[in-house]
Formats: C-alpha cells, sequence, structure tokens
C-alpha cells in the first residue's frame, strides 16, 4: 500500500480544490465524518451515557475535530471541545466549523492547563478526539507548552482516543515522536496512510490505523508516485518465484551459507535452516572445522563441510575453499555466528571483493565492513543484500536521528546495495529508492537466532530467482508472518526461533493455498 508524505498530501488537496474545485469545506465535513463514526464505534457505552471530548489546534486539523465534535453531539454524545491556540489563528475552514459548533449551542472553549474543571471532564471521558496537529507537523513541541499540557492530558486520560489523520506529536514522514505525542486507540487517516503511521514509534503511537475517502479524485490518487510503501499479502505472493511442476533440486536454487564459530553454532544451523524451510533446493552450510562435527549431528537437510580455522574461528586459509565451493552455487548468506577476529573479517572483504554473485550479509559479516565500507562500494550493481540492526547499521555509518525510513533509503542509494534494517516494523530499502516498509512480526522475534532465520530465508528466495527487493521484503513479511503465528500459539514470551522456523510453513501456506 502506498505511503504519502506530507508534501503529497499537501499537493493532493490543492489539485482536488483549485483544479478541480472541490470546495475545502466539503473534503473537512467528509474527514470529521469519518473521526465522529469512529469516535462513536469506541464507546462503551450507548452515546446518552456517553462523554466525549475534542482537543484541536487552529489549523484545518483542528477544523476536521471541531466538526467531528458537532457530529458527536448531533449524534446525541454530550461533548466539549478546546481550542489549544488563539481564535485569531483559525483558518477560514476551521473557523467555519466553529460557526456551526457555536449553532447547536456548543462553544469553542480555550483550553486551559491549569483549568481543574476541564481537566477533570477530560480525564473522565469516554472518547477524545486528537485533532491538534495534522500532517504539517516537523518541529518539536516545546516542554511547558499549551499543546505538550494537552497532548500530557489525553494521555492521561483512560479514554479511548481518536486521532484525525496522525496521532500528534508523530512526524508524518519518519514516525519520529517529536517530544512528545499522542497515544491513539485508532487514527483515522484521510486519503492515504503516511509513513509516520507504518514506520518507527509512529506505528506504536497510531494504534488501529483506518484510511478514509474524503472525496480526492481516485484519478488523482492513483497516479500517485509513492516511493515509500507497505509490504502487504498480494506483496509477498508476487515475490514468490514459481515452482516448477517437474523441477529437480537443481532448479530451485543453491545457497552457500557461511558462518559459526566456537560458541555461536547455533547461527548457522538457524541461517541453513531457513534457506531449506524458503524452498531451495540445495543448501551447503561452511563452519569452522572446530564445530564441523557439532554442526553434522544437528542437520539433515543442508549440508555442512569444515573450513580452515584458528582459535576456533575462520580464517582467510579458508578464502579457497569457500570461492571453490561458491562457483557452483547462486547465493552466499555470509556473517551468522562467525564472531569478531580480525582474520575473520578479512575473510569476509576478501569474499565481497572475488565474488559476483548475489551476497546475503549479516551479523559479524556486516561488523566486518566497520572502517572499510569502500569494499562494499565495490560492489556497486551486483546484489548485496545487508541485514543489520540498529547498532550494526550505526557501526556501518547508518544514522537513525532522521527516521529510520530516510536513513534506510539514504544508505541503499549512496552504497547501491539493499538495505534491510531490521526492527520494529523493519524497513527494507533499494538502490532505486523504494522504501518498503514491513507489517509483520512481534516481540516474540525479539531473541538470538531470529535474524540468522531471515538470513536464510531471504537467500532461498533469491536463490529461486526473486529479485534482490522482492526476496527481501517477501522474506521480512513471511519471518514476521511466522512469529505471529508462532505467538498465537505460545504467547510472545514463549516463542523462539526453533518456533518461528516451524511456523514458516504455515506463512507460505497462506500466500500459496
Amino acid at each position: 500500500m502506498k505511503l504519502a508524505s506530507a508534501k503529497q498530501m499537501r499537493d493532493l488537496d490543492n489539485e482536488a480544490i483549485q483544479r478541480r474545485g472541490i470546495p475545502s469545506i466539503d473534503l473537512m465535513e467528509r474527514a470529521a465524518e469519518g473521526v465522529a463514526e469512529a469516535a462513536l464505534a469506541l464507546l462503551p457505552v450507548r452515546p446518552g451515557k456517553a462523554r466525549a471530548a475534542v482537543l484541536c489546534g487552529a489549523g484545518n486539523n483542528g477544523g476536521d475535530g471541531i466538526a467531528a465534535g458537532r457530529l458527536l453531539f448531533l449524534r446525541g454524545v454530550p461533548v466539549r471541545v478546546f481550542l489549544a491556540s488563539s481564535y485569531d489563528r483559525l483558518t477560514p475552514d476551521a473557523l467555519e466549523e466553529t460557526g456551526r459548533l457555536s449553532e447547536c449551542g456548543i462553544p469553542l472553549e480555550e483550553f486551559d492547563p491549569e483549568d481543574r474543571e476541564q481537566a477533570s471532564w477530560i480525564r473522565a471521558c469516554h472518547v477524545i478526539v486528537d485533532a491538534l496537529f495534522g500532517v504539517g507537523l516537523s518541529r518539536e513541541i516545546a516542554p511547558g507548552s499549551l499543546f505538550a499540557a494537552a497532548i500530557d492530558q489525553i494521555n492521561a486520560s483512560r479514554a479511548k482516543v481518536v486521532s484525525a489523520d496522525i496521532p500528534s506529536g508523530v512526524e508524518t514522514d519518519t514516525g519520529r515522536i517529536l517530544g512528545r505525542a499522542v497515544r491513539a486507540d485508532k487514527t483515522v487517516t484521510f486519503t492515504l496512510p503516511k509513513p509516520g503511521l507504518a514506520a518507527g514509534d509512529g506505528a506504536l503511537f497510531a494504534g488501529q490505523v483506518e484510511v478514509r475517502d474524503i472525496g480526492i479524485p481516485a484519478d488523482l490518487v492513483q497516479k500517485l508516485a509513492c516511493p515509500v510503501m507497505t509490504v502487504e499479502r498480494d506483496f509477498v505472493q508476487a515475490s514468490l518465484p514459481p515452482r516448477k511442476a517437474g523441477g529437480h533440486k537443481g532448479d530451485f536454487g543453491k545457497v552457500l551459507v557461511i558462518g559459526g564459530a566456537v560458541g555461536y553454532t547455533g547461527a548457522p544451523y538457524l541461517a541453513a535452516s531457513a534457506a531449506v524451510r524458503g524452498g531451495c533446493g540445495l543448501v551447503y552450510l561452511g563452519v569452522p572445522e572446530s564445530i564441523w562435527e557439532i554442526e553434522t549431528v544437528r542437520s539433515v537437510s543442508a549440508m555442512p563441510f569444515p573450513l580452515a580455522d584458528k582459535r576456533g574461528k575462520l580464517s582467510q586459509k579458508a578464502l579457497p575453499a569457500i570461492l571453490e565451493r561458491l562457483e557452483s552455487c547462486d547465493v552466499l548468506a555470509l556473517g551468522p555466528g562467525l564472531g569478531r577476529w580480525e582474520q575473520t573479517e578479512s575473510l569476509v572483504l576478501d569474499l565481497l571483493r572475488q565474488t559476483e554473485k548475489p551476497v546475503v550479509l549479516d551479523a559479524d559479516g556486516i561488523n566486518a565492513l566497520e572502517g572499510h565500507i569502500d569494499v562494499l562500494d565495490i560492489r556497486k550493481g551486483l546484489a548485496t543484500i545487508l541485514t543489520p540492526h540498529d547498532g550494526e547499521f550505526a557501526r556501518i555509518g547508518g544514522d537513525t536521528s532522521g527516521g529510520r525510513v530516510q536513513a534506510a533509503r539514504d544508505f541503499a542509494l549512496e552504497h547501491g546495495c539493499f538495505l534491510v534494517l531490521k526492527g520494529h516494523r523493519t524497513v527494507t530499502a533499494t538502490p532505486s529508492a523504494t522504501v518498503l516498509v514491513n507489517t509483520t512480526g512481534n516481540s516474540g522475534l525479539a531473541k538470538g537466532g531470529s535474524g540468522d532465520l531471515l538470513t536464510g530465508l531471504i537467500a532461498a528466495l533469491l536463490a529461486q530467482g526473486a529479485s534482490p527487493g522482492m526476496a527481501a521484503a517477501g522474506a521480512v513479511w513471511l519471518h514476521g508472518r511466522a512469529g505471529d503465528l508462532a505467538a498465537a500459539r505460545l504467547t510472545e514470551y514463549c516463542v523462539t526461533p526453533e518456533d518461528v522456523l516451524a511456523s514458516l510453513p504455515e506463512a507460505f501456506l497462506e500466500i500459496t493455498k
């Protein structure tokens, strides 16, 4: 699903109003209708027994809230509407809605954080409409300001909260929290969802997101080119390479997994196992000789083989054997459980320099690039997929202070690679500046070994013929979905990587039946 930036939404509104002649007040009324309906649906009691509060700013988002307050009143809900700004700052449409509210006998009250009676009403409400800021907010909310006090009172209430378009305090294009933000139970967003509702902390503050059509012409929405999108089930279905009915194991790709060290025997096993589960025809697992027997006993479908090591870690002497095995393989998955050691890091860099095969780089394979990012740049034009978490990303020069979406896009563009920035709502960025935000997964995946599964799954889809971007984003979705299925049975506390691995067939079944 497309995610529209703040500028794109402003341009859409202007196009609809100025060139298509749609009255802006009509758009506001439709937006308010969606917000009011969502608020009514959240009421725990009948409208006549409930009470509501609307906290709004002076902009058009505030106008949406003022109109929603009137609609709640007309549906029998006692409501008070508070303006956390000054009347002389109201936009023309917000001023028009204020007049309509007044005609119903409801004043637009000035919000006063020191007014105990106001605070008591807000605290005891059944539902609150948050219409303080719309998609245009880009500055920090100053501590001690009127807006900060309004957000604090909303969050302190036990009421259900509906945000209009985006929770106030969430940056639209990044999902960053600008000092503080409203924690919504539901966000009614207009026309298209926004990146800040899907990525970063904004996804945690938005609650359930409902997209409301407010009358922007469909052709304008359809032709809008959005470089940021969410990954949904249909995308994953399209990412899966077809299976030949008469195919043999050589038709479904060959993956070479290189990893492991003494004390880190689980990581390469999990990566290789996920590659097998992901449909790969042949999976080879190269590990240090010191742990080869362990991997041999553990592995059934993957094929372990020993490599030269020293002190329980791979040494540079392993390079010729790896390159020889790689000649007959389609994809190299490099890094799970490698450990950090000068010779191992040199081995990783040499492999990146000397092979043109697609590479999925994870864990200590990524860490080897610290101080050597030029080696990644050498591979521009080749398929290189990096799967860092935030700490690994920072070591190789990534900066998420401006938001994870922008950080991933900038890195992928600069270095000509595919970047899978792991975490809540994992972000996949491509060298063509497309960013794909994942929609599956839960806290049960926040355990050692989960990333190794993802590495193997990406490699499997890539080896079977999926494009790098489709393989990466599709594998992230499947990995997260398997985690969701496992958590539904076992709780997020108890899920292990082995449980996620065992749930992969269910995730695949959902998108292949």
